[in-house]
């Protein structure tokens, strides 16, 4: 679990967790391997697939989401890759933070340092959803030898903020008591009901409410001057429908700021089920995006 071990979920609602990550999981079209990779702030869970030899890219989910979400992406982005799926550390998930909280940014970026070490990347592709976007831009404006390519999926807080509106939605969901419910009705709002995968809809619902503590590391978004120091190429895929920001203002500010990226709103997606609501044309973007 990613808690720290005197504010984490109870022993029933872990088990649950870890039982819905399990049932999850086990929706991925290809075989997984679970691999646990040590770092100065805890153990990481890292769910590997495509071949070892393979480049390596790093997927990095949105905000409660887990490294389980990518099961409609996996098996196209393995047919060429290495797939390396990280829980954030944390966040709900499979990995494990050994104190309260990590102190800011520099120890989220020291931490995903560790994780790259460890699973022995000298430099990989990145794929950032959401919250996993901003922290993916972050770390290749903190170490761009170690990033190939950057590819942000509806990034939160990299070229604009959240819409007011989606905020007064959020804002009482953080408030006690955290329940399962609370979660159900907030992914049904964002996506308008757009049909979501059934186990993954329960995983992060059971890890909003049996991870209260679970307070991820945030910050300012970028610079325009910092973002123009970006070596990477990078691709921006933006949500039509997102509720979280006004995607065509986010595409106007990603051109601007920069220059040199690929950017493309995605027809009939919100920003939850861009991952998994047109697949194969997802897929298909990425996969040109990513090729050596």
């Amino acid at each position: 679990m990613s808690a720290h071990p005197a504010t984490g979920p109870t022993p029933s609602s872990l088990d649950a967790f870890l039982a819905a990550y399990d049932e999850a999981l086990a929706h991925w079209p290809l075989p997984v391997e679970a691999l646990t990779v040590p770092t100065p702030y805890g153990a990481t869970r890292v769910n590997a697939c495509g071949p070892r030899d393979g480049r390596p890219l790093v997927l990095l989910h949105g905000g409660g989401a887990t490294a389980t979400c990518w099961s409609a992406n996996a098996a196209a982005l393995a047919a060429g890759h290495r797939v390396l799926a990280v829980d954030l550390i944390g966040d709900p998930g499979r990995s494990t933070l050994d104190r309260p909280r990590l102190d800011g940014l520099p120890e989220l970026l020291g931490w995903l340092d560790a994780v790259l070490d460890g699973l022995d990347a000298p430099a990989a592709d990145l794929v950032g959803h959401s919250y996993g976007g901003w922290v993916a831009l972050r770390y290749a404006l903190h170490a761009p030898a170690r990033v190939r390519r950057l590819a942000l999926l509806d990034p939160t807080q990299c070229f604009t903020g959240f819409r007011a509106r989606y905020l007064l939605r959020v804002l009482p969901l953080l408030l006690p008591p955290r329940t399962a419910a609370k979660a159900r009705s907030y992914l049904g709002w964002e996506s308008g009901d757009t049909a979501l995968d059934p186990a993954w809809r329960e995983l992060y619902a059971l890890g909003f409410a049996a991870f209260p503590a679970a307070r991820p590391v945030t910050g300012p978004r970028p610079t325009p001057a910092e973002l123009r120091t970006l070596t990477a190429p990078a691709l921006v895929l933006l949500a039509e429908r997102s509720r979280t920001h006004h995607p065509r203002t986010v595409a106007a500010r990603a051109r601007h700021t920069l220059p040199n990226a690929t950017v493309t709103v995605l027809p009939d997606t919100s920003h939850h089920t861009l991952p998994t609501a047109r697949p194969d044309e997802l897929n298909r973007h990425l996969i040109t995006f990513l090729a050596p």
